[in-house]
């Protein structure tokens, strides 16, 4: 069962990572290299093998780490385009699963709650 919500962060790791690496050692990558980020913090994180055919994604949920890992048998994953943020986008996220192609996508204008601002 897909357990990521829309309302999580989403942080796709830079570089290519060896899919061997397990819990400690994506957990260690980004609390080496992604020093703002906590890996306890709820946030998911997602990485790529370097031919982009596998994806894991860490999240922490109550109690524990729960990885995603997904390979595939034909095809890649394309990597999608950050906001400004640096973070990536549930929608996003699940096209990439998918395997939509993410160049090209526009979206419609949709309502977004602000909220007042303090005097």
């Amino acid at each position: 069962m897909w357990g990521l919500e829309k309302q999580q962060r989403y942080w796709l790791w830079s570089g290519s990572t060896d899919m061997r690496r397990g819990f400690d050692g994506l957990s260690g990558m980004i609390r080496r290299e992604m020093a703002e980020r906590d890996p306890l913090s709820g946030e998911a994180f997602i990485f790529l093998n370097g031919r982009r055919t596998q994806m894991k994604i860490l999240v922490w949920e109550s109690g524990g780490f729960l990885l995603y890992h997904k390979r595939l048998e034909s095809g890649t994953f394309e990597r999608p385009v950050l906001d400004a943020s640096g973070s990536v986008r549930w929608d996003e996220l699940i096209l990439m699963v998918e395997g939509v192609v993410l160049k090209g996508i526009q979206r419609r204008k949709r309502f977004s709650f602000a909220a007042p601002k303090k005097a």
